[in-house]
């Protein structure tokens, strides 16, 4: 599939398009990869949908290896060709192991060396599959991380799975990206 939206130009684009591109380029990402011209069709979506994601990957109180996994499990489940693209090799710089990428990229369930990952992998993957997290999963996550991160885990998982659905709707792959991790 090819990208189902028309080719953005900056220099057509509306005031409130170039704020939104302006405010993206200039915070944490510094770069417009992922779902960012598509969400830019629709720039208050963009400018909600960027800064929801600025907080989601930065400053949910999980380590980075922690939230890229997340991601990696979300990216998996919706099949993700940009989002596993983008996120594979910067979760494997945060320490996550190959093994357990490669794991999640196949539809396998990894062996987890680290019980922080585990734990990570059990409360996306419930919620995932059963729309709720047990009790066990969910009173372990609050014991480890508290409150506050596991309602920003659970913002994070929500916020990712709208940039698959994005990705996935319309075709649009990571800038460079010419291999796909998952059969179409």
């Amino acid at each position: 599939m090819i990208n189902r939206l028309p080719n953005f130009h900056v220099t057509s684009a509306s005031d409130e398009q170039k704020a939104v591109l302006q405010d993206i380029l200039s915070g944490p990402r510094g770069n417009l990869d992922g779902p960012f011209l598509g969400w830019i069709f629709s720039p208050e979506l963009a400018q909600n949908a960027q800064q929801l994601g600025a907080f989601c990957r930065y400053r949910t109180g999980l380590p980075l290896r922690l939230s890229e996994l997340a991601i990696l499990v979300t990216a998996a489940r919706w099949r993700s060709q940009a989002e596993w693209h983008i996120h594979h090799p910067i979760a494997l710089n945060a320490g996550l192991p190959d093994d357990v990428a490669e794991a999640l990229r196949v539809g396998d369930t990894p062996i987890f060396a680290d019980a922080d990952d585990k734990l990570i992998y059990d409360f996306a993957t419930e919620l995932y599959e059963t729309k709720r997290v047990s009790d066990l999963t969910y009173h372990a996550s609050v014991t480890r991380f508290g409150h506050k991160v596991v309602v920003n885990l659970v913002g994070l998982l929500g916020y990712y799975a709208l940039v698959a659905m994005t990705l996935n709707a319309f075709g649009m792959r990571a800038e460079g990206q010419t291999d796909l991790p998952f059969q179409e």
